[in-house]
């Protein structure tokens, strides 16, 4: 599974990390205490106070890109390859800061030059707890809760606000309506309309990572309620569903053999 673990992203990890990594970072400096990072952190008042300043920097970087970690997590999945590039933007992120505020206390100093020596400084104070944290979150396992969690749908609008969430398995077929979708879905014994605004393009990559496939150009379909793919008069394919009421819905050959082996 390449996804992160809902618990990755929690209000503890969170927390967990905007601490921990900040306190390694100004700990690496004050111990190791190589020529270098002396030479580069000696000026102004000096290396304690300019360590405690970085990392108050690091604490804020840190703190403002988790907490849009998670908002962007509550309505999006997000793989390994994209928080591993997430971490990456914030290693970099923290060292633009840090050249700012380094280039100001030289004074002399350029921005770009500060630059260059606040990413030779995060690349050897940081990469080692951002390693220690991507061996340890792989062995994190959503607990129940988090695992039902994966089973809700989350629909967002065109403007990005969350309008519905409901369970997978009750979406019967997702239908294109100009500017909007329209979500066929089951509660309890009734059947169900919603209306969103958004494009089938906009909730493909939803629709698939939950197993409801598109099976005509302005139509997807949940497999689990499809009973029988059967030819109409026209010749047309049409999926007949296992809800009563509930209209069939049109299937393309493009799509037939994929609808069909998953039945």
């Amino acid at each position: 599974m390449n996804k992160i673990p809902a618990s990755v992203r929690s209000l503890s990890m969170l927390l967990i990390h905007v601490l921990a990594i900040p306190v390694f970072f100004l700990s690496f400096i004050l111990i190791y205490r190589s020529a270098w990072m002396n030479q580069f952190l000696e000026a102004g008042l000096g290396i304690v106070f300019n360590a405690l300043m970085l990392m108050c920097i690091l604490i804020g970087v840190e703190l403002l890109s988790r907490i849009t970690l998670f908002y962007v997590g509550r309505w999006k999945s997000i793989n390994w390859w994209q928080y591993s590039l997430w971490s990456l933007w914030e290693v970099f992120a923290f060292s633009c800061f840090a050249a700012l505020y380094m280039a100001l206390v030289y004074g002399h100093f350029g921005y770009f030059p500060a630059l260059g020596k606040c990413m030779q400084l995060s690349l050897a104070t940081l990469l080692y707890p951002y390693l220690i944290f991507a061996m340890l979150m792989p062995l994190i396992r959503p607990d129940e809760e988090e695992a039902a969690d994966e089973d809700l749908v989350r629909f967002i609008d065109s403007t990005g606000r969350l309008k519905l969430v409901i369970a997978n398995d009750v979406i019967l077929y997702i239908e294109a309506q100009e500017n909007y979708v329209s979500i066929h879905y089951m509660e309890g014994e009734k059947l169900r309309e919603y209306s969103l605004r958004q494009s089938m393009r906009g909730i493909e990559e939803l629709m698939e990572r939950h197993g409801i496939i598109r099976c005509q150009r302005s139509y997807f379909v949940n497999p689990r309620h499809v009973t029988v793919l059967r030819r109409d008069k026209e010749g047309m394919i049409q999926a007949e569903l296992d809800v009563m009421n509930s209209k069939p819905v049109p299937v393309s050959p493009k799509y037939y053999e994929q609808l069909s082996k998953m039945l």
